[in-house]
Parts: structure tokens; C-alpha cells; sequence
């Protein structure tokens, strides 16, 4: 893997498209997770609060929870400590692009309406999330070699 030459850089290797489709599902798994149930949990039991704090506060569920399902997952490979910095270090950029992705994509596909949590909203914005963060994630494993799991 050649770390300095940009002109080089390979965007065609499949093995790497396949295991960076699998770190970015695990993230997606645990951004998912979070992200909807602080939805849920609004449009239920809170549903006068701000659609922007909503989202704020989801985003940062979303955060929390696929932090913590990554941390569980390198536990097989690493200590605590170490699961936990390198859950936060290699995957703190991809679940942001991957939380504002799909959190924009469901307010602009519901537009304003507080049932946020709808098939015709989770899929797309899943989707696109999930995009947004598998593009980062192949270009750091290709340029970097570095991974979440």
C-alpha cells in the first residue's frame, strides 16, 4: 500500500470494498440502534420537543450505542481500554457522516413531520448513511490500512 502517492490510489479492489461494507454495517447496526429508539422515545412519550434537538440528541444515541456494540465486538481482539480508544479513534468520523446523512435524508423525506420513524423514512436514510460512511471507510482501509474490527 503506497501512504503518500494520491494519484495512485486504488478505488477497484474488491476485498477491500468487502470488508469495509462489513465495518460500516457494524456501525450502521449500532448507529441504527441508539439513533431510533431516541426517536422513538420522542415521537411516544415527547412529542412537543424541537425536531432539531430530536435529531441532536438521536445522532448522539446513535453515537453512544454503536461506540459501545464496536467496543463488545474488538473485546475479541483487544483489551477494554484499547476496544474502547480504537472504537472511538477509527470510527468517530464514519458514524458522524453516517448519523447527519441519514438524519438529514429522514427530515427531508418526512418534512417536518414528527413520525419520523416510518419504512419510507428508515430505509433511504439507513441506505444513505450507510453509503456516506462506506466510501470513507474503503478510503481510509485502502489509503491507511486501518479498520474498526
Amino acid at each position: 500500500m503506497n501512504h503518500d502517492n494520491t494519484k495512485s490510489f486504488d478505488w477497484k479492489c474488491r476485498d477491500s470494498w468487502k470488508m469495509s461494507a462489513k465495518n460500516t454495517f457494524w456501525c450502521l447496526i449500532g448507529c441504527a440502534i441508539g439513533d431510533n429508539l431516541t426517536i422513538l422515545y420522542f415521537q411516544r412519550f415527547s412529542p412537543k420537543v424541537a425536531m432539531w434537538l430530536i435529531m441532536l440528541l438521536a445522532s448522539l444515541g446513535g453515537l453512544i450505542s454503536s461506540i459501545s456494540l464496536e467496543t463488545i465486538i474488538m473485546l475479541k481482539q483487544m483489551p477494554f481500554k484499547e476496544s474502547i480508544k480504537t472504537a472511538f479513534g477509527m470510527s468517530i468520523i464514519s458514524m458522524l457522516m453516517m448519523e447527519t446523512v441519514a438524519n438529514l435524508t429522514s427530515i427531508v423525506l418526512v418534512g417536518g413531520n414528527r413520525l419520523m420513524l416510518t419504512w419510507g423514512s428508515l430505509i433511504p436514510s439507513w441506505f444513505l448513511g450507510f453509503l456516506s460512511a462506506w466510501v470513507y471507510n474503503y478510503y481510509k482501509l485502502k489509503r491507511y490500512g486501518t479498520s474498526c474490527h
